[in-house]
């Protein structure tokens, strides 16, 4: 992408900054509990670094006004130990907020997300990444719920007794009865549906179980880039009717036709390598020789803004945002190198010719709307243990 002149560059930052961005998905707490554990004194989140994508000065450069943390958890914990993990990363994640109160405030509801963003401040928001977590229980997902989660991720890399796991192999033809109370307690909570990582078979079930609109919180378009774990146009579809919402994921092997083709059992290679190199310096190493096989060519921003684009003509322009996975991904797409960059999706989209209301849903409207909506549904449902 050629640069863009002066005066449009002005408009691009004044716009970005003055809309409302959400971004649906980062890796940071899984991160810095890789470097500190659970120890946050030595972390200096409010200086810019340059390990990693995300720390305060680039949220701010980047324009990020909300911000999901995925309180992520490994398939490979499982049972009361997932939970646990789940309810630690929870609170490292309230810890972490909490020692910059200046900068950034936990936000449960769309109604908190306006009055933080209105005080300057950035909203953090909890995401449990991984349906794991509440071991088989309604009773474990209403308390991560009640712990600060606002969404869940039914799966991850990894097919549960009661959802099938993109890039696994199925069990249950997309989502078991249990799969779908869970959907329902769900909608009853007020808890965003989060099927990324889910198979196409269990994305369309639970678009026929649930009475609310769901997100995707870090996927992209599959007629682009042809993964499982991307979006395929009949489910687009279907998102519009259900008036949820897409959050294009940053990571090239979700974007790419060549990254996407090359990286289809992605999990299953993660699994090889960790069981080849069981210490964690020499399973980062193998995995980092790994993607610079895989990967040659990361894409762009353009490349982002590609699948941006598919989403709208398919689904429409009120169902599509940004959750860029960063932190949780080893290569992000050139120009998008941190939190910082997001103004060059803005650019992008004018530069398209994007209008400016449009521009706006994008980077975070179209996601406060289905917020609102989920929360507006729960309050026509009380969640019930079946």
């Amino acid at each position: 992408m050629s640069a863009a002149p002066v005066p449009a560059r002005t408009h691009a930052l004044a716009l970005h900054h003055d809309a409302i961005l959400v971004d649906g998905h980062n890796d940071l707490p899984w991160r810095l509990r890789g470097v500190w554990g659970l120890d946050l004194d030595p972390v200096r989140l409010d200086e810019r670094g340059e390990e990693g994508h995300t720390d305060i000065p680039r949220l701010r450069e980047g324009g990020v006004d909300v911000q999901f943390w995925a309180a992520y958890v490994p398939v490979r914990y499982r049972g009361r130990e997932a939970s646990r993990l789940a309810r630690e990363q929870i609170d490292l994640i309230h810890r972490l907020t909490a020692r910059y109160p200046d900068d950034l405030a936990m936000a449960y509801s769309l109604e908190d997300i306006r009055r933080i963003t209105g005080s300057g401040r950035i909203a953090s928001m909890v995401g449990v990444e991984g349906g794991h977590a509440i071991d088989d229980s309604l009773e474990v997902l209403e308390e991560l719920y009640e712990l600060g989660a606002r969404y869940l991720t039914l799966t991850h890399s990894a097919t549960l007794d009661w959802v099938d796991a993109a890039g696994d192999e199925p069990r249950n033809g997309g989502l078991s009865d249990f799969g779908r109370d869970v959907v329902r307690f769900m909608n009853g909570l007020g808890m965003l549906v989060d099927i990324s990582h889910v198979t196409a078979d269990a994305m369309r079930d639970v678009l026929d179980a649930t009475a609310a609109p769901v997100i995707f919180s870090h996927s992209s378009a599959r007629a682009l880039a042809d993964h499982p774990r991307n979006v395929p146009d009949d489910v687009l579809e279907r998102v519009h009717e259900n008036r949820g919402a897409v959050l294009v994921n940053f990571f090239p092997g979700f974007l790419t036709t060549e990254g996407a083709r090359n990286v289809r059992r992605i999990f299953a290679e993660e699994a090889r390598i960790r069981s080849e190199h069981p210490d964690p310096d020499g399973f980062r190493a193998a995995m980092d020789r790994w993607y610079a096989e895989k990967l040659p060519q990361r894409g762009d921003v353009s490349t982002i803004v590609d699948h941006i684009d598919h989403i709208v003509r398919v689904a429409g322009v009120d169902h599509v945002g940004l959750g860029s996975d960063f932190d949780g991904i080893p290569l992000v797409p050139e120009g998008m190198e941190d939190v910082s960059r997001f103004p060059a999706i803005t650019a992008e989209l004018l530069r398209r010719g994007y209008a400016e209301g449009d521009v706006r849903k994008v980077l975070g409207e179209n996601f406060l709307r289905v917020l609102g909506e989920v929360e507006e549904a729960s309050r026509r449902l009380a969640p019930t243990t079946p």
